[in-house]
């Protein structure tokens, strides 16, 4: 302020001065010398950029807290990415057994929050109208990760719009599956977003976002289109940007995939990133299969476990070279 108020002084002298040489006659109307540049104490100061702001210690320490825990499964010999080999060998009994409890079960009750659910077979959930996935970004989330995220986030997309038949694609513009990479410091952000994207929103699963456990490395929710519905309208996943590359990547596969339908975890899933053991880090052979059962034009949304088992029963023994 202080400065600006010189600037103006001295400008305000210069033209004092001009409008008295001009009434002057010893001063000539033209002249051939060219005027002096102007000093560089009087020209304007260019507007200094807002300093960037700094990610808070609680930030960093979740990164720290992430790369140790994506070393130490490394370590163990898990966060595979080879999608499944001959070593982890499947029927099409073992796939419709999967499909039953990844697709017809629900990890949390719905509607209250984290509360697990007690494991009923239920209704297959999935989605019927085009998918259109934005992705958007924490404020201090880094320039280079976001590039590297956005391009991570198109490809999958691609990957499983082919595997599923489903359209799918990512937009800049009106979207319905949100995927928010968000930092410790965009905490308090999350929260009203998901209000904004889903004014709707079910206030238990809004707390959910209020007070994420950092054990909680990232999250889906999806939300019927109509209440008490089984088609879905709207997704939104939040991942950590303090994850490190593979672990990052890992909740992008998992989360967006579950939000296509296949909402459950089960430890007899193998190879199968539905499964809490962290064997595998990215989507698996397996995983392909299940998308492909739950997205056949036969399996509707709303259908039981009677309905659709004798469906995918033989759409499973299809899929593992068998005859339907």
């Amino acid at each position: 302020m202080r400065r600006g108020l010189r600037h103006l002084a001295l400008a305000t002298g210069l033209l004092a001065a001009l409008a008295a040489c001009e009434t002057s006659s010893l001063a000539p109307r033209e002249t051939g010398v060219p005027p002096h540049a102007r000093p560089d104490a009087l020209a304007p100061e260019p507007e200094m950029p807002e300093p960037p702001q700094k990610r808070s210690l609680a930030s960093r320490d979740l990164e720290t807290y992430y790369a140790r825990i994506q070393n130490d499964l490394l370590a163990q010999g898990l966060l595979r990415t080879d999608g499944g080999g001959p070593d982890t060998p499947f029927t099409d009994t073992m796939l419709l057994r999967n499909f039953e409890r990844i697709a017809l079960a629900e990890e949390y009750e719905r509607g209250a929050g984290l509360r697990p659910s007690r494991g009923e077979l239920g209704y297959i959930k999935k989605w019927t109208k085009p998918i259109r996935v934005a992705v958007e970004f924490g404020e201090l989330v880094p320039l280079d990760q976001r590039v590297q995220d956005r391009n991570m986030v198109v490809q999958y997309v691609n990957r499983l719009a082919g595997i599923t038949g489903h359209p799918m694609s990512v937009t800049s513009g009106d979207a319905n599956f949100h995927v928010l990479f968000m930092s410790e410091d965009d905490k308090a952000q999350i929260a009203p977003r998901i209000r904004t994207l889903v004014p709707d929103v079910n206030p238990s699963a809004l707390d959910i976002f209020k007070r994420l456990p950092r054990s909680i490395h990232c999250l889906v929710m999806a939300f019927s289109e109509r209440p008490g519905g089984y088609a879905y309208g709207d997704a939104i996943a939040v991942i950590r940007s303090e994850h490190p590359d593979l672990l990052r990547r890992s909740c992008v596969h998992e989360e967006i995939a579950q939000g296509l339908g296949l909402g459950n975890d089960s430890p007899n899933a193998r190879p199968s990133i539905f499964n809490d053991d962290d064997e595998f880090a990215l989507l698996t052979t397996h995983d392909e299969m299940l998308l492909r059962l739950l997205y056949d034009p036969a399996v509707r949304a709303g259908m039981d476990a009677e309905q659709v088992r004798p469906i995918v029963r033989a759409r499973a023994a299809t899929l593992m070279g068998g005859e339907s």
